[in-house]
């Protein structure tokens, strides 16, 4: 587990030209905070199938965060004029 808490945004304009810059950052976060390979790419591929699923609804204008605190890490996806969507997990143990 990282030292201390912390809390990153993005703000994505177009989602299909950011997949690979997010699936790196996604992934180095993950890593980060603990996660093993397996793990890191399960949330990535969870965090991406948001972000895909809402392009298809006509959503391309959205905020990705990531939060970390109290043991576990919020991922949220929220569309400009659209949805949004938290995904928490709880962090690894003995990371």
């Amino acid at each position: 587990m990282p030292d201390h808490d912390f809390f990153f945004a993005l703000d994505l304009s177009d989602e299909p030209h950011f997949d690979r810059m997010l699936a790196t950052l996604s992934d180095a976060l993950f890593r980060f905070v603990g996660y093993d390979a397996a793990s890191a790419g399960t949330l990535t591929t969870e965090v991406h199938k948001t972000l895909t699923d809402g392009a298809k609804a006509g959503h391309q204008r959205c905020d990705v965060s990531f939060k970390v605190g109290h043991g576990q890490i919020d991922i949220t996806v929220a569309f400009a004029g659209g949805p949004s969507s938290t995904l928490s997990r709880a962090l690894p143990v003995g990371s």
